[in-house]
């Protein structure tokens, strides 16, 4: 009776071995047939995106990458909502990943090659260009810019409209970064301002462009000017010898390059040919050194844009004697234009300098009046 009892316990466990083994198998090719089927692939492709969202983070300027995949606030159904939450926001085409998704990309980045830019957005012709004025502060207007994550600029100057108008609009545009719904492309090359063909060409392209000018006071754009040559010409002639036909008559020479670019009504003539003046923003250089949130400001509304860009995202550096951004989102340490900026000036005998403030002011006066903004500068 006893023996009896051990078997059924026995056979009883058995069964029960069997019974585990049979549901095991059952859950198994179930899986298998659910992922044949597609209906369980959403997971790993998650986990794929935020891998990818990693190894992009090693890009040179990584704040640009997420600020390239931000989505447009005009996109978002809620208009109340505030840029930090949209960066928030979960991934999917053409908008932003997902904040922890940013991890250490170095060492991921290396196993994918990928660029951002290869991946997101279309490549289109600018809506926008800074079009002038050499050292008028088109760079830092430029890098301000980019702060916004509805703008996306080429770093580089393409110098299309004046050097390579040859390559074709083909080239150009694919020489711009890829955008998503919502956002503006942008360029900067100060010499399209002072190049007469430019204006045609620029319009052939899009005769509704917006076309930005940082202007300086032209006497001291000049200096600026000769003062960034002469860095990379150390035996060039002095200031005085360049701007005067000759010592004794005093007559100025609009021939140099760093005297004619400040002839800013000349070629503004130019460009009222083809553009009418709505189609202008003239951006003070010097406000943009003394009040960059209040002139950026003034850059949002004229491109239609939320003003992101404000006095929170700069800090004015003694040193260099102009505004820096604040450390930007990724980045170790605050962020200057380069050493070529804000340049000791040489001294310019002030009879020199007295005689161009002559020579330019009917010229200034004129811009003031096609422009219509009085910039100060007599």
């Amino acid at each position: 009776m006893g023996c009896s009892g051990c078997r059924v316990r026995f056979n009883f466990g058995k069964v029960l071995s069997k019974v585990s083994v049979f549901f095991t198998m059952v859950l198994i090719f179930t899986y298998f047939f659910y992922c044949l089927a597609g209906l369980c692939d959403s997971a790993p492709r998650a986990l794929y995106r935020q891998q990818l969202a990693s190894d992009y983070d090693i890009l040179d300027d990584p704040r640009r990458v997420w600020d390239e995949l931000r989505p447009s606030p005009r996109l978002l159904p809620d208009r109340n909502r505030t840029v930090s939450e949209d960066a928030a926001q979960v991934d999917a085409p053409g908008q932003q990943l997902p904040l922890h998704a940013r991890g250490s990309a170095k060492e991921s980045a290396e196993s994918h090659g990928i660029p951002v830019s290869n991946t997101f957005g279309t490549k289109r012709f600018p809506q926008a260009i800074i079009i002038g004025v050499k050292k008028g502060g088109t760079r830092a207007l430029l890098e301000f810019l980019r702060i916004h994550p509805d703008v996306r600029a080429v770093g580089a100057e393409p110098h299309f409209f004046d050097r390579f108008y040859d390559k074709g609009l083909e080239w150009y545009r694919n020489l711009m970064p890829r955008t998503l719904d919502g956002q503006i492309t942008m360029e900067k090359t100060p010499s399209y301002f002072v190049t007469k063909e430019a204006p045609k060409r620029v319009c052939t392209m899009n005769c509704q462009a917006k076309l930005i000018v940082v202007v300086r006071d032209p006497v001291t754009r000049a200096v600026s000017d000769y003062t960034q040559t002469l860095s990379k010409n150390p035996g060039l002639p002095s200031f005085q010898s360049l701007a005067l036909k000759n010592s004794t008559t005093g007559l100025i020479d609009i021939t140099w390059s760093a005297v004619r670019i400040g002839l800013y009504a000349k070629h503004l003539e130019n460009w009222l040919q083809h553009f009418p003046l709505s189609h202008f923003l003239f951006v003070s250089g010097e406000r943009l050194v003394s009040d960059p949130a209040g002139e950026m400001g003034r850059v949002q509304d004229f491109l239609g844009l939320k003003r992101v860009v404000s006095d929170k995202h700069f800090y004015f550096n003694q040193t260099k004697g102009f505004p820096c951004l604040k450390k930007p989102e990724g980045s170790s340490r605050p962020r200057c234009l380069g050493k070529s900026k804000g340049r000791p000036h040489p001294q310019i005998p002030s009879e020199v300098l007295q005689r161009l403030r002559d020579f330019y002011r009917p010229f200034n006066h004129r811009f003031y009046e096609m422009s219509g903004q009085d910039f100060g500068w007599d």
